[in-house]
């Protein structure tokens, strides 16, 4: 077991932060990590990912695990779908494209999302209509306490709008090591009506789009609006697009020509970024933390922001939103 002291966290976190792990582990077996699990009370252990959708804000006074586990697997297998188990560790954009290669559909829409497979059910992650759930088959997951290895189906998970049970009822108590998909292999469920997916294909004149080219065009999409987080530190969308109620959203409507989409509940889900963009704040800046100048629900560290500026930042946002629509945005992203 390699254990590294003081070690820099900055290239592990998406938002560029330098801050220190007191220890740092990466395990690539799973073997591995029951062994830290029976060394260390879960209490003194710090569980990193792909480091995608957290701010951290001071240093880690604890073991750092990086869950580097890889491999993807057929499960089973049947004339229309495919059910894949994939490891913790492997970069979510990449497996994207290994199904786009291979024509198994259903995650296209979730192209160039950030982070790693195993973090990707605790955020129930979803862009452009589609969300993790819908190609959620299970995951696996050990308890840091008994160290017995859970299975979770759909159900158990409690998936939510960027919520499951690892975000709350559960949170800090399992660490996941697989996830299972259910994949289609013909007759694709395609989802092209949200967001300017139809629009874009409309323009390249593409009529019947395959999987590819809904991936081809969410990836354009998002490179148009999104930082490379290698290039300019972010998170991607620091904030949930709120829900508000219809009474609320009548007000508003009286004073706004708002953006919105109607849920099936009847409350409306306002676009967060649109919110920010209102408020004159697309571009501003606090020294190196910033709001990005061509999306407003992403904010961005030219370089030497700390953890804390990028949270001031966001909390002045927070303010000025509320103070403007009566409307409190909550983070997507953990914050450490």
């Amino acid at each position: 077991m390699n254990i590294k002291k003081d070690f820099s966290l900055k290239t592990l976190n998406t938002f560029g932060i330098d801050v220190k792990a007191k220890q740092f582990i990466s395990v690539t077996k799973q073997a591995e990590l029951l062994e830290i699990l029976r060394r260390f009370y879960a209490s003194e252990l710090f569980i990193l990912g792909g480091g995608s959708n957290m701010l951290l804000t001071k240093d880690i006074n604890k073991t750092v695990v990086h869950v580097n586990l890889k491999g993807i697997e057929t499960v089973q297998e049947d004339e229309n779908h495919i059910w894949l188990n994939v490891q913790a560790g492997e970069n979510w954009h990449e497996f994207v494209l290994y199904c786009i290669e291979n024509n198994y559909g259903g995650l296209e829409n979730l192209s160039l999302i950030p982070g790693n497979v195993g973090t990707s059910p605790i955020q129930n992650i979803g862009a452009y209509g589609v969300e993790l759930k819908d190609n959620f088959e299970f995951c696996e997951a050990i308890n840091v306490q008994t160290l017995n290895t859970v299975k979770f189906n759909k159900a158990d998970c409690e998936f939510g709008y960027r919520q499951s049970v690892f975000k709350n009822k559960y949170k800090s108590q399992f660490i996941i090591t697989n996830v299972c998909f259910k994949l289609t292999k013909r007759k694709h469920n395609l989802h092209l009506d949200y967001g300017a997916i139809k629009t874009v294909l409309d323009q390249k004149n593409i009529k019947n789009p395959s999987i590819k080219d809904i991936s081809d065009v969410v990836i354009a999409i998002r490179s148009s609006k999104l930082p490379n987080p290698k290039e300019l530190g972010n998170s991607g969308s620091f904030f949930k697009n709120p829900i508000i109620s219809a009474q609320h959203f009548e007000q508003l409507q009286q004073k706004f020509d708002l953006k919105y989409y109607v849920l099936a509940s009847g409350d409306f889900k306002i676009p967060a970024g649109w919110l920010i963009d209102q408020c004159q704040l697309k571009g501003y800046r606090q020294g190196d933390a910033a709001v990005h100048k061509q999306q407003a629900l992403v904010l961005v560290n030219h370089g030497n922001a700390s953890g804390h500026d990028i949270l001031n930042l966001a909390k002045y946002i927070q303010a000025q939103v509320f103070n403007t629509f009566n409307i409190k945005l909550e983070p997507e992203v953990n914050i450490y």
